[in-house]
């Protein structure tokens, strides 16, 4: 897969497995793309309106999907405040045209009327990056092997219907042992969430968090929380970057209604040159 940004010597490459749905978007080839990345799901939409209409469709109560009536509890509160969490990401992008951009942003969020607070911190950050320290990793390859015997199981017409069936894996005592230690993982990561971003948000009453690009995405994918990433800029060969913003369980028609808000503010996204070879 190529950016259709930037040519392929460029160093380009989109990343993801789902890049194939982001670069038919970004493209204007197709006008909604959804697709399923290893941490988190992805909808790919050229503007925030569009994400509205998608949620229409796709928003609402599955049997099969605890999320959806977890999601009921939730309700957003009024108000912007906004929340801008600069380490690791800011160190990162330090002294590219990325970063000069996320500064004018900020200063127009400001602008816009939102309450800025800057410089915040969520705790335990460097761990919750690091998926191997985490837990992140072991969660995805157990919720992996459940998952994929839930969709085997209910396949109409297959010659397996288990991952038992696929790769013989012999499931015995030393398989419970890894789930009493898959339960401790997980409680680790619950603890993450709770002292990490949940704490943050709550204490300082912040409607959604800010980050450069979507380097945060761990913060989100670990407790289920919803971000949007909308377009902030371009580097000076043309790579395209990001502005994120990402909020607690619910926060969606919040942060639909604080990226748009941006989105119009600031009309940064054009469609790529598609001149490469």
């Amino acid at each position: 897969m190529q950016n259709p940004y930037v040519s392929s010597g460029a160093g380009g490459t989109p990343c993801g497995s789902s890049s194939g749905s982001a670069i038919s978007v970004a493209a204007n080839m197709v006008s909604v793309a959804l697709g399923t990345e290893t941490q988190i799901k992805l909808h790919y939409l050229p503007f925030i309106s569009d994400a509205v209409y998608v949620l229409d469709v796709i928003a609402g109560f599955d049997p099969r999907d605890e999320a959806t009536s977890e999601g009921a509890k939730f309700i957003p509160r009024g108000g912007k405040r906004l929340g801008i969490v600069r380490h690791p990401f800011v160190e990162k992008i330090h002294g590219t045209a990325e970063l000069e951009a996320f500064e004018l942003h900020v200063d127009s969020l400001r602008q816009q009327g939102a309450k800025v607070l800057d410089n915040m911190k969520i705790e335990n950050i460097d761990i919750i990056l690091e998926p191997n320290h985490s837990g992140e990793i072991s969660v995805i390859m157990a919720d992996f092997k459940t998952s994929i015997n839930i969709y085997l199981k209910e396949l109409l017409d297959s010659p397996v219907r288990s991952l038992k069936d696929v790769i013989a894996f012999n499931e015995c005592n030393a398989e419970l042992r890894r789930r009493h230690k898959l339960d401790a993982i997980v409680s680790k990561l619950d603890s993450l969430c709770l002292n990490g971003l949940e704490k943050l948000m709550k204490e300082h009453k912040l409607d959604a968090i800010v980050t450069p690009g979507s380097r945060a995405c761990a913060v989100f994918a670990i407790g289920g929380y919803p971000a949007i990433t909308v377009p902030a800029g371009y580097e000076r060969d043309g790579m395209p970057f990001g502005i994120c913003f990402g909020g607690l369980k619910g926060a969606e028609p919040k942060l639909i209604e604080i990226s748009y808000a941006f989105e119009q503010a600031t009309q940064v996204r054009k469609p790529p040159p598609l001149n490469h070879t």
